[in-house]
């Protein structure tokens, strides 16, 4: 199966493009502005990104209900690179939403960090662009570009910092680790285009079940490995070293966009090679998915239960084990549903999206207070969450229900909810084994939100006691309290950060209202 001349890309549909195509514009415009604004206008750049993902948000309404596909085949309309259904819009929606909380979180951060305005806002709408990209591509050229287009500016937003040594570090590892991911995966789609002829999804998927019997092995290598080097993006264990250091290394509004950004574009290519792409292997890859979601939602939640605010350790450390454990949770459903057949598993599926849509709220939430108790605190311990209330309620009262959310634990039911949509999926499939380690998982994600929460709500300890707090804990920095004791203070959640907290609230407040908006996922035929 090779392309003949007249199979070349044909018209554009710009409608359909126009939520990538806004973001790379608006990137390159603020690219270019940098040279002519002066210092005193640079918070400007910053609000024009925030501009840029609302417009792009907006241009995602005129294809709500439609389906339109470009750059299709000329002797095959059916074979496209761009494809705008429910699958991609509800994506590019969650992406864009990402996209503009992390903006807000960086307003105060670039300007504090007397960081490149310029590269800055380059880099994390080039990042976006990539990342709203993904989702509707339909060949795994496109595919893999719009992977690295999402992932390459991230190298540079970690190591923006001068002189951060912990960010160079992260930088590196991501780095590596983002190398690795692709080398493999461009190896699985050579081995996947000289056994099938092409590089379209449906082409691929058709050339996989007509496949030279001399092939069957290249083309199974070629599943194999690709499946592997998306797996590496979406951090699934055991290709998740790289998180941990990452995430406590970068700056948290980064770290946030990682977390949710970074996890997404891996994920949705997991969807798309698997059910698209791959939905004859089923018999290959949908055991292996099964086990590794096992083994990703027990190692991260281990491993986030032994983040202790006795031992001092990380918040945005216990956030990242947190990040791989529901990174387990969030490819159950496509385990499941390579044990199902016509169209149920693409309807099965939609149980991931509807967790993929609760935990990018509430977890984007989780780091936006954050970033803001990292103003007072830059060290970021568990221990500075400790009575967080008496100092500032909103704040706490965010972050609790934030972190009851991710439990799934009233009253954020919307957490709850997703879990069982996850939970039934597995059930449906005859996956009674994985079910019982998700619950198990579930039990132990109690013990460390909770701890954490219960943490907020603690009598605030004397930093001066604290041999470990750093300078941000100096008595002689901290105003005395009614007793004589120098008391932690945090700054009043104002700004840009308490409105990225107020949103991030009010989307997980109406989930868990109306669970039905995300949950209607559940049941719907996205492609």
């Amino acid at each position: 199966m090779t392309y003949a001349a007249a199979d070349l890309v044909q018209s554009v549909d710009w409608v359909a493009l126009a939520p990538p195509t806004v973001v790379t514009v608006a990137a390159l415009v603020l690219l270019v502005a940098d040279l002519f604004v002066d210092e005193r206008r640079k918070p400007l750049l910053g609000w024009g990104a925030v501009l840029a993902t609302v417009l792009a948000g907006l241009s995602l309404l005129p294809l709500v209900g439609e389906r339109r596909s470009t750059f299709c085949l000329v002797g095959d309309p059916g074979s496209c690179s761009y494809t705008a259904d429910t699958f991609t819009l509800t994506v590019q929606l969650l992406v864009l939403g990402a996209a503009l909380i992390t903006a807000l979180l960086s307003l105060t951060l670039v300007r504090d960090a007397k960081l490149p305005a310029g590269e800055y806002w380059f880099l994390l709408l080039a990042s976006t662009a990539g990342a709203v990209l993904l989702p509707a591509a339909r060949d795994l050229a496109t595919l893999v570009i719009a992977l690295e287009v999402a992932s390459l500016p991230v190298f540079a937003l970690l190591a923006l910092r001068a002189g951060d040594r912990r960010g160079s570090e992260a930088a590196l590892k991501f780095f590596l680790s983002s190398v690795a991911a692709t080398a493999v995966t461009l190896m699985g789609v050579s081995l996947l285009y000289a056994a099938t002829g092409s590089l379209h999804l449906n082409r691929v998927a058709t050339g996989l079940e007509e496949v030279d019997p001399q092939l069957e092995t290249l083309a199974a290598a070629g599943v194999v490995l690709t499946l592997v080097g998306f797996a590496f993006k979406t951090a699934v264990v055991p290709f998740h070293f790289w998180v941990p250091d990452t995430y406590v290394g970068a700056p948290v509004p980064v770290a946030a966009f990682l977390s949710v950004v970074g996890k997404a574009v891996g994920f949705v290519g997991l969807i798309l090679v698997t059910l698209l792409a791959f939905p004859g292997h089923a018999d290959t890859w949908a055991p292996a998915v099964a086990v590794l979601a096992a083994l990703t939602m027990s190692v991260g939640n281990l491993a986030a239960m032994r983040q202790r605010a006795e031992t001092r350790h990380s918040a945005v450390r216990l956030l990242a084990w947190s990040s791989v454990g529901q990174a387990g949770y969030l490819i159950v459903p496509l385990a499941a549903a390579g044990y199902m057949s016509g169209e149920e598993p693409l309807r099965v599926v939609g149980a991931s999206l509807s967790y993929a849509l609760m935990y990018a709220a509430v977890n984007l939430g989780a780091f936006a207070v954050a970033t803001h108790v990292a103003r007072s605190a830059p060290a970021n311990r568990l221990t500075d969450y400790r009575g967080l209330y008496a100092r500032n309620p909103p704040a706490a009262l965010a972050l609790g229900f934030f972190l009851l959310c991710l439990a799934g634990l009233p009253p954020g039911v919307i957490g709850l909810f997703a879990k069982v949509a996850v939970f039934g999926a597995a059930v449906d499939a005859g996956l009674g084994w994985l079910a019982v380690v998700m619950a198990l998982n579930v039990v132990l994600g109690l013990v460390y939100y909770l701890r954490w929460t219960a943490l907020l709500f603690q009598p605030a300890a004397d930093p001066a006691a604290d041999p470990a707090a750093g300078p941000e804990a100096d008595p002689a920095t901290r105003p005395a309290s009614a007793s004589g004791v120098r008391a932690r203070t945090t700054t009043p959640l104002r700004g840009p950060t308490a409105l990225a907290v107020a949103l991030t609230a009010c989307v997980a407040v109406v989930l868990s209202g109306l669970p039905q908006l995300a949950l209607r996922f559940a049941s719907t035929t996205l492609f």
